[in-house]
C-alpha cells in the first residue's frame, strides 16, 4: 500500500518539469567521475548557459524563466568564487573573485529590468574566462 502511495508522487514530480529532471540527471552524471578541472569547466558551462537563457527571457517577457536562470548564474557565480585557492592561486584567485563578483553585480542590476544586453555581456565575459580556462587544462 505504501509502494502505490509514493509512486503517484514521484510519477508527478517528473511529470511536472521532465526537461528539468533530465538537467538534473545530466548533471549529477557528468559530475559524479569529473576532476576538479573539469568541475570548474561544467560550472563554466551552466554559468554561460543560465545567462544566456535569462537573456532570452528578457527578450521575451519570461520573467518566472528569467528569475529563475538569473538565481541560477548567481549561485554558480558564488560557487566559482568559493572554490577559488587564495593560498595556491595567488594574484589570479584575487582578479577571478574580483571578476565574479562583477559579473554577479551586473546580473543582479540587470534582473530588475528588462534588457537582455547586459545578461549577454556577462555570458561573453565568462566565456572567456572558460575558454582560457580549458586552454590550462590542455596545456597540462
Amino acid at each position: 500500500m505504501e509502494q502505490q502511495q509514493l509512486m503517484p508522487r514521484y510519477s508527478t514530480a517528473l511529470a511536472g518539469d521532465p526537461a528539468q529532471t533530465y538537467r538534473q540527471i545530466d548533471l549529477a552524471g557528468r559530475t559524479g567521475t569529473a576532476d576538479p578541472h573539469a568541475l570548474v569547466g561544467l560550472l563554466y558551462e551552466e554559468a554561460i548557459a543560465a545567462l544566456r537563457a535569462a537573456a532570452w527571457a528578457a527578450e521575451n517577457r519570461k520573467f518566472t524563466v528569467k528569475s529563475e536562470r538569473v538565481a541560477r548564474a548567481t549561485a554558480v557565480l558564488f560557487a566559482l568564487e568559493a572554490g577559488l585557492d587564495f593560498e595556491r592561486g595567488g594574484e589570479v584567485s584575487k582578479t577571478l573573485a574580483t571578476f565574479y563578483h562583477g559579473i554577479r553585480k551586473q546580473v543582479i542590476q540587470a534582473s530588475i529590468g528588462s534588457n537582455p544586453v547586459p545578461f549577454r555581456e556577462a555570458a561573453s565575459s565568462l566565456e572567456e574566462i572558460a575558454v582560457a580556462w580549458s586552454t590550462v587544462k590542455a596545456a597540462s
